[in-house]
């Protein structure tokens, strides 16, 4: 019976011993600050809070401050007067309504019909139309709107859908590339015994789906809407297009359509932008960390 002497500190299984002035090295290097990426970062999150800093202070100033040209001063004295001439100036409740039912159908369709077409197409990769069915998706991503603008406008006037409606089914139908890729990237991530023990148990397949597969898309599903979200609620060019009937736009087009009502009621102006975005950021501030986990979990799986 042979016994093997112990290993002394920084000696390896086959009898080198390691330099550990090398790993204190490298762990300095590991642990050493890039700053030309701090930097950069500083400045990108500046070029963020620095406007919307601006526009916290303006919004709560009155219109002789707001004027005094000194755009980083604090309210002295703290002011809601721009909030109450920006609320009955745009008419805030009824276009703030218009953009909810907007997002509101934008996130619900495009969860919908992203997740059955992603379904579809990743359990059915292997068939030639489902296949190119899903490449033929990714090159709609770019095709943005302001290329098809004039033939969706032609479209929507002719099927009478230049309404809300119609901003919604065409925000869907933009959304859907995107969406279908975050899904299918997922879907592919789900075992498909799990599927086949449900269908040995007398299972439909829209059983499968509903019932098994789209609670595990909950993630992806969050993240998804997050998106759809965002870019209906922040979208200005294709309601400005497509709606007619100007009682009916949403916010950041109603905002606009009254700019010139607001003159130089600087506070005004800001704090009906304050209002139009704040939706927006809380939605996201509180949904953010549901965005980086669906985006990561496709990406990894």
């Amino acid at each position: 019976m042979s016994l093997q002497a112990p290993l002394r500190p920084g000696t390896t299984t086959t009898g080198s011993i390691r330099s550990v002035d090398a790993d204190k090295t490298t762990g300095r290097r590991g642990g050493r600050s890039n700053w030309p990426v701090t930097v950069l970062l500083v400045v990108c999150a500046l070029s963020v809070l620095v406007p919307l800093y601006v526009t916290l202070t303006m919004a709560f100033k009155t219109t002789a401050q707001s004027v005094d040209g000194n755009a980083f001063s604090l309210p002295a004295p703290f002011s809601v007067d721009g909030f109450v001439q920006a609320w009955q100036l745009t008419d805030f409740p009824r276009a703030f309504g218009v953009s909810v039912f907007v997002a509101a159908i934008t996130v619900v369709g495009t969860i919908l019909l992203a997740s059955f077409t992603a379904y579809a197409i990743a359990r059915n990769w292997d068939r030639r139309l489902f296949r190119w069915s899903f490449f033929y998706l990714l090159a709609a991503m770019f095709l943005p709107f302001p290329v098809l603008a004039l033939s969706q406008v032609k479209l929507t006037g002719m099927a009478g859908l230049d309404n809300p409606v119609g901003v919604a089914i065409l925000h869907v139908m933009f959304q859907l590339s995107f969406s279908v890729l975050l899904f299918t990237a997922f879907l592919r991530s789900i075992p498909a015994e799990l599927e086949e023990s449900a269908r040995i148990d007398g299972a439909s397949t829209g059983q499968v789906f509903w019932q098994l597969v789209f609670p595990l898309l909950a993630p992806m599903s969050a993240t998804v809407g997050i998106f759809a979200f965002l870019a209906s609620w922040n979208d200005f060019v294709m309601p400005s297009l497509i709606t007619s009937n100007p009682a009916l736009q949403t916010l950041p087009v109603l905002q606009q359509m009254f700019q010139t009502q607001f003159s130089n009621n600087y506070n005004v102006s800001f704090a009906s932008y304050l209002m139009a975005m704040a939706p927006a950021i809380i939605v996201y501030l509180i949904t953010q960390r549901w965005v980086m986990a669906g985006v990561t979990q496709g990406a990894i799986k």
